[in-house]
């Protein structure tokens, strides 16, 4: 299986560099795995694809304001820091730029409020901090820290809270999961009118979101871990869900992601927390999702391979070409997909 087989034409001028005014207008195209059928409707229109006790399985990570810049002590050199994974006792997971000026024991300065101090030395330019700061860290990093925008954004972001869920509240992510992105708190006091369960799970998305799969087979890319958990009562109506054959509905890739994790490794679901580099391309066997809301993906990227696994390459690529043709807005501030 070739990485190219999951590339597709896209225009520059169809990559979504804002976010909508409002958060359910986008657009939402609906995809029958089974028959390839298609349908071109808007997000909030959502509600009439979900049935009463559905189960609608959320991510409730929240993204830190993760970019940093500051100075290299003794060189003044300006170094970009972008936090990836809290490793615990102030040592941190960061991937650098220019990362060949950071060396072990390279002290980097943020306006003399924080201090990151290199421990460590990883591949493809992470590193290991050491933070030293007076003070609470994330108030610190609210003053400092910029929203970790993808690359493919080049537009200012005007509000820091159109890059977050509103349901977004366990602070770790590097990058939003974006399929949340498009719900507002109407919408989601609709769904529950209706019957339908609402149920989180947390997964904090680190560098897996930011890395291209620079190998030409599929199976040899490896997925950096990224933290997950699961409560128990979660787990509980979730079993329940499937004993009565209910529908569990991801919405997004991070979501599915953690729910295969768990039922891969347990056979059901459970109370867990834990770190998962899953990777899920065509010939996987779904066991935890039977619905999946989702975005647009990049190209030869690890999320179109997934929902290459859960609708078929086939009808990925023809929905993605109809995208194209409709003018839908792609990647993370761009239109949804509803795959059933």
């Amino acid at each position: 299986m070739k990485t190219d087989d999951f590339d597709y034409f896209l225009p520059k001028e169809l990559i979504a560099q804002t976010p909508l005014k409002e958060r359910d207008h986008s657009r939402l195209l609906v995809l029958d795995r089974k028959t390839g059928k298609i349908e071109h409707e808007r997000f909030d229109d959502i509600i009439d694809h979900l049935n009463k006790d559905d189960i609608l399985v959320i991510n409730n990570t929240k993204v830190l304001p993760a970019r940093l810049v500051g100075l290299k002590e003794e060189t003044d050199a300006i170094i970009e820091v972008l936090l990836l994974k809290d490793l615990g006792d102030d040592i941190w997971e960061c991937l650098c730029k220019p990362a060949k000026r950071v060396k072990i024991g390279t002290i980097i300065n943020f306006n003399g409020l924080l201090k990151l101090k290199c421990t460590d030395i990883k591949e493809d330019g992470i590193r290991h901090f050491k933070f030293i700061y007076n003070g609470i860290l994330m108030e610190i990093l609210d003053r400092l820290g910029q929203m970790p925008l993808p690359p493919y954004i080049h537009e200012r972001l005007e509000e820091k809270d159109r890059y977050q869920t509103v349901y977004a509240k366990e602070i770790g992510s590097a990058a939003a999961p974006t399929a949340g992105l498009h719900f507002t708190e109407n919408l989601l006091n609709k769904i529950r009118e209706k019957g339908i369960i609402i149920e989180e799970i947390t997964l904090h998305v680190g560098l897996g979101t930011f890395r291209p799969v620079q190998v030409d087979d599929v199976t040899k890319h490896k997925m950096h871990s990224e933290f997950y958990s699961m409560k128990k009562e979660t787990a509980e109506v979730l079993n329940k869900a499937k004993k009565e054959g209910r529908r569990i509905i991801a919405v997004g890739t991070t979501t599915t992601r953690t729910l295969e994790t768990i039922m891969s490794k347990y056979g059901q679901f459970k109370e867990c927390s834990g770190n998962t580099d899953i990777f899920i391309y065509p010939g996987y066997k779904f066991k935890a999702i039977d619905a999946l809301i989702t975005n647009f993906h990049l190209p030869k990227s690890t999320l179109v391979m997934l929902v290459s696994a859960f609708a078929s390459k086939e009808n990925i690529m023809n929905a993605y070409k109809e995208a194209v043709n409709q003018k839908y807005r792609f990647f993370s501030f761009g239109d949804a997909m509803f795959i059933k």
